[in-house]
């Protein structure tokens, strides 16, 4: 089940599981010492998947104007041992709709980590840029169009 919430509608504790998880993935596991915690994350709604009380997955989705003109979605992630069991595109198209209903924007923009990119593309995301290096990572951005 996905539960979805404001930055301050965030208990302690899912804040907490939140940037554990985030800290697990995108610093320990990519070997990459960067500062996750950018502010934006007040000025997001948050998407977590949880499992027998574990969180599992998660996505922000960020408002227009704080990381691009457009709506974007962010910290994209699945716990290891929870990977292959569709939580990522289960998010990803939660937080698609959630855009495009409740906020009634057209576009959105993310920073792929470039490995990704067929996943985004199965998800009608389209590469607009080439291959740049975010955090030391390749990355491509990428769009997705309302028709």
């Amino acid at each position: 089940m996905i539960k979805i919430k404001k930055f301050d509608e965030l208990t302690l504790n899912e804040l907490y599981d939140i940037l554990n998880l985030r800290a697990e993935i995108f610093v320990v596991d990519q070997n990459c010492p960067y500062n996750d915690v950018d502010g934006k994350d007040k000025n997001s709604v948050h998407f977590m998947i949880w499992e027998n009380d574990k969180l599992e997955g998660y996505i922000r989705v960020i408002k227009p104007g704080i990381s691009y003109d457009s709506a974007s979605i962010g910290r994209v992630i699945v716990r290891k041992s929870a990977r292959h069991k569709g939580y990522a595109k289960k998010l990803l198209i939660s937080g698609i709709e959630f855009i495009t209903n409740e906020w009634n924007e057209n576009k959105i923009e993310i920073s792929a980590q470039t490995y990704l990119e067929n996943f985004y593309k199965s998800l009608n995301f389209k590469t607009t840029s080439d291959v740049y290096l975010e955090d030391e990572i390749p990355h491509v951005h990428m769009i997705f169009e309302k028709n």
